[in-house]
C-alpha cells in the first residue's frame, strides 16, 4: 500500500496543464474526461483558486494556474525523493550524513573538506540532498534537522539558532560582505571602503535575525548615516534579483558568489564578521555526532 504524501490531484492538474485539456489528459491518465474535470473542480475548490481559463480552443493556465504549476512538480518530485531515502535508510547499513545544499546554503565549502574528513570517519558517507530556499522550507528543514536532512552548511549566531530551534557547530568566522550587480559603479572594484557605500542602498536582513548583523546595522547608523539601509525579511533568489535590478547593494557572505550570476561579491573594509559553520538537529545521531566531532578536529587544526 502507498501512502499519498501530496495531494493526488496535483498529478492530475499537471496532466491537464502539460495536454492543455481536460479529454487528452484523461487518454494519458487512462481514466474518463469527466473523471478529470471532477478533480480539477474539486483541487480549485479546495484551494480557492482558479487554475484554468476555459476556451472555446482549450485551457489556458491563470497566473495562480502557473505559481502551482512550478511548484507541484517540486512537490511532487520531493515526495518522491523522500520516498526513496526511506526505502534506502531501510535497506543500508552505511552510515550516511545528509547534506542540504540550496544556493544560500552551498555544500561547496565542505567540499574540500571530504577527502580529510573521510580519513577521520572512513565508514560515514557523504550524500547531498538539493531544497528551494523559501522561508517555509528554512523553517521546516532546520526545525526538523536529522529527519530527511542532517546538517546544512551556513552563517548563523545564536539567534537564529533559537529561532529556528536547531544547533550550530562554528566552523570559522566569514568576512561580511557586500553583493553589487555587475554594472554597478563599484562592480570594478576589488575591494571597498566602507566610504564607497555613501548614497547606496544597503539590504540588511530586519534587526533581531542575527546579532552579527545587528552590530553591523548599529555601526553603519552610528558613523556612516550617509548609507541607506533597506530591511529584508528572508535570503532568497528574489532578494538577489531585487539587488541586481534595483542596482541596490546586499550583505553577502564569500560563499554566495554563485548564486546570481549578474551579481559580484566584494569584501568590505569595516572588518565585521559572522559565524559559519553546520546547523544540525537538538538532538542528533551517533552518525552525526562523530561527523560533527571530526569536523570540529579538522577546523582545529586548520586554524
Amino acid at each position: 500500500m502507498v501512502i499519498p504524501l501530496y495531494n493526488p490531484q496535483l498529478e492530475t492538474f499537471l496532466a491537464v496543464a502539460d495536454a492543455g485539456s481536460f479529454s487528452k489528459a484523461a487518454e494519458e491518465l487512462y481514466i474518463t474526461a469527466t473523471a478529470v474535470t471532477k478533480q480539477i473542480n474539486l483541487l480549485e475548490a479546495d484551494l480557492g483558486l482558479q487554475l484554468f481559463v476555459r476556451t472555446h480552443r482549450g485551457l489556458i493556465l491563470t497566473e495562480a494556474g502557473k505559481s502551482l504549476y512550478q511548484d507541484a512538480k517540486y512537490i511532487i518530485q520531493y515526495c518522491k525523493d523522500s520516498v526513496v531515502r526511506a526505502a534506502n535508510a531501510m535497506k543500508q547499513e552505511e552510515h550516511i550524513i545528509r547534506i542540504g545544499t540550496s544556493p544560500m546554503t552551498p555544500a561547496q565549502p565542505l567540499v574540500g573538506s571530504w577527502p580529510k574528513l573521510q580519513q577521520l570517519c572512513p565508514d560515514i558517507k557523504f550524500q547531498l540532498v538539493p531544497f528551494v530556499n523559501t522561508p517555509e522550507n528554512a523553517r521546516e528543514i532546520l526545525k526538523n534537522l536529522g529527519q530527511n536532512i542532517d546538517v546544512v552548511a551556513g552563517i548563523f549566531d545564536e539567534t537564529m539558532l533559537r529561532l529556528r530551534q536547531c544547533s550550530g557547530l562554528e566552523i570559522s568566522r566569514v568576512p561580511i560582505c557586500v553583493a553589487v550587480s555587475i554594472h554597478h559603479r563599484l562592480a570594478q572594484k576589488s575591494r571597498l571602503e566602507v566610504q564607497d557605500l555613501y548614497g547606496e542602498n544597503l539590504m540588511l536582513m530586519r534587526r533581531g535575525w542575527s546579532g552579527y548583523v545587528d552590530m553591523l546595522r548599529d555601526d553603519l547608523w552610528k558613523n556612516h548615516p550617509e548609507i541607506h539601509i533597506v530591511d529584508i525579511d528572508f535570503y532568497d533568489v528574489q532578494v538577489f534579483n531585487r539587488c541586481e535590478n534595483g542596482n541596490n547593494l546586499l550583505m553577502a557572505v564569500e560563499n554566495w558568489q554563485y548564486v546570481h550570476p549578474l551579481l559580484r561579491v566584494l569584501p568590505v573594509d569595516w572588518g565585521h564578521t559572522i559565524p559559519f559553520g553546520l546547523l544540525y538537529g537538538n538532538e542528533p545521531s551517533q552518525t552525526v555526532q562523530r561527523f560533527l566531532a571530526a569536523v570540529k578536529e579538522m577546523a582545529q587544526h586548520i586554524q
